[in-house]
């Protein structure tokens, strides 16, 4: 038979049960916490990325995630540097990368690209050939690239077609001056990226883009050694096509001054 002890000890066992669910203790709650992502982001590639953490890509990812609500936060380091850190399951993920068979080894992709950018062979105009596409570049030329980036998978077969040297360097405004001095005959950038070192070094006069080396989607490669990996790359594709759905996508695109 109860007593009145025994039904307050029974109604404050209760209560304490009815707290522990209210407040999540422990980890079984109504709302399951929100999935994080550390993606490392590249310091020298604006105005996608650069050394502050801002530009195209970090809009495009903080905002196609906040769709499907997943918190990101980044690590600004070389893009080396972020590839390795991401190989190793230092950080979830790299961006900007190039899907293309030396990465697809290496890293998990989503479907959907961040974006599409051109890359082209840039000339001084004191050296600027007569040829229109990469495949009549001149026997024995030498070519400088960054190193680590990827440059389409027909770049191997073009380096032993034309016997090209090819010099890599750190960074772009090395190749722009290695172009300026004629210690290199072409240098392969991007576009976009070789307008704002052109323009910041003023030599807009001096070196341009000739012909095309190629066109690249640009993805976040997710860490193999991440399980999640698969989980973030589709959320992360599922929150590009609600960007577009919403009409931001292309507002995102477009540079800015943050």
């Amino acid at each position: 038979m109860f007593t009145r002890y025994s039904s307050l000890v029974l109604a404050q066992v209760a209560l304490c049960f009815f707290i522990i669910a209210c407040v999540g203790i422990p980890a079984q709650t109504a709302m399951s916490a929100p999935l994080k992502a550390t993606l490392a982001a590249e310091d020298s590639w604006p105005p996608f990325a650069d050394e502050f953490g801002s530009g195209i890509s970090h809009r495009l990812i903080q905002q196609a995630y906040k769709q499907v609500g997943v918190e990101v936060s980044t690590i600004v380091v070389p893009y080396t540097r972020g590839l390795i850190m991401a190989e190793r399951g230092t950080v979830d993920g790299v961006f900007n990368v190039t899907r293309e068979q030396s990465t697809i080894k290496r890293f998990v992709f989503g479907q959907v690209p961040l974006f599409t950018v051109d890359a082209s062979f840039f000339f001084s105009k004191a050296q600027l050939p007569t040829i229109t596409n990469k495949w009549q570049l001149p026997r024995g030329s030498v070519i400088g690239i960054i190193d680590g980036y990827e440059y389409g998978d027909e770049l191997p077969q073009l380096i032993n077609q034309r016997q090209l040297t090819v010099i890599k360097v750190n960074s772009q405004r090395q190749l722009i001056n290695l172009l300026l001095v004629g210690r290199i005959d072409s240098a392969i950038m991007y576009d976009l990226v070789a307008d704002v070192y052109i323009e910041q070094m003023g030599v807009k006069q001096e070196i341009i883009a000739k012909f095309s080396n190629h066109k690249s989607e640009i993805f976040v490669a997710f860490s193999k050694k991440n399980p999640q990996a698969s989980t973030l790359s589709l959320l992360l594709d599922e929150g590009l096509l609600k960007l577009k759905q919403q009409g931001l996508y292309q507002q995102l695109l477009v540079p800015t001054d943050d």
